[in-house]
């Protein structure tokens, strides 16, 4: 299969390249950059040169692809506070996506997050079946992907959790958090810290995109879940340790201080489930967990 690949030389792209190449199939990546282009280069894939806001060209690669992962995202933007943006960028390139495929039967593998369905499930463990009907931010995306069934794509939306994890991880959440620990002299959690993340190795979760592209039913809704519930508390202490730094509870109101644009989320509860995708395409995660990773060291 030739697939054309958004995001192709982050965090999980630089997982996914050589997990599909592996596999026997092509790759045109999307760079922004001259060092992403090399970098992909010497991996063996194809380059389409250009970025999200280039919708001729993604339209043009889309449609000369056998399929799409669409991974990127404007997290500069996320992390500057224009959650908007972020969120009309994404969209805008989905939807260019997908007037490419239209009645192709190709493959539309797109990114969400567990995190969304924190408004939405409460007191339990979220699965594949929830979601949110209303909209909002990262959900109108999800939910046009799903609905891409309807048009002849087989499409599918994989949920990463707040924290994909392993040595290829630079800019996620977990060395945002271990930044802010280092710059505040202590690793925060909010309140008693009970609320529970969960997370995957950034390797299984490339493996999934690559199953989810060559068998994902359409309009499924996936999650690469590994750790379904790990208190977060339980990872300040551990990025506390790797840094020799103490923890300390903050509030609600000084969690922007301490925790910056991870304030709104470091409060969410959203353990979260992944037994039927395992079920549906054979899936378990063997990789290490995030707390092995963090004590490795390697983030530190």
């Amino acid at each position: 299969m030739r697939v054309f690949i958004t995001g192709a030389s982050g965090h999980v792209g630089s997982a996914l390249v050589p997990e599909l190449l592996h596999n026997g199939h092509q790759v045109l990546g999307l760079a922004r950059s001259d060092e992403s282009a090399k970098r992909l280069t010497q991996w063996g894939a194809e380059v389409v040169r250009g970025d999200l806001h280039d919708l001729d060209r993604l339209r043009a690669a889309a449609a000369a692809a056998d399929g799409v992962v669409h991974l990127a995202f404007r997290h500069d933007a996320m992390q500057a506070g224009d959650l908007a943006g972020a969120a009309e960028s994404d969209l805008a390139a989905l939807q260019t996506i997908g007037d490419a495929l239209a009645g192709t039967d190709k493959p539309l593998v797109s990114t969400s997050g567990t995190g969304m369905l924190a408004g939405v499930v409460q007191g339990r463990v979220a699965t594949e079946e929830d979601f949110d009907p209303s909209g909002g931010y990262r959900v109108d995306a999800e939910n046009y992907v799903v609905d891409l069934a309807a048009k002849g794509i087989r499409s599918s939306v994989l949920r990463l959790p707040p924290i994909t994890h392993s040595r290829l991880d630079h800019q996620g959440f977990a060395p945002s958090l271990i930044a802010f620990a280092r710059k505040n002299g202590f690793a925060a959690y909010i309140g008693d810290g009970t609320n529970r993340w969960s997370s995957v190795h950034t390797l299984d979760a490339a493996r999934l995109y690559r199953l989810a592209l060559e068998s994902a039913p359409a309009g499924t809704r996936l999650h690469a879940i590994q750790d379904k519930s790990i208190e977060f508390r339980t990872i300040a202490e551990a990025i506390g340790r790797g840094l020799d730094l103490p923890t300390r509870s903050v509030t609600v109101d000084e969690a922007p201080q301490y925790l910056g644009f991870l304030a709104r989320f470091a409060a969410m509860d959203i353990p979260t489930s992944a037994a039927r995708t395992s079920e549906l395409l054979n899936w378990q995660p063997t990789r290490p967990n995030l707390l092995d990773d963090l004590a490795e060291g390697f983030y530190f």
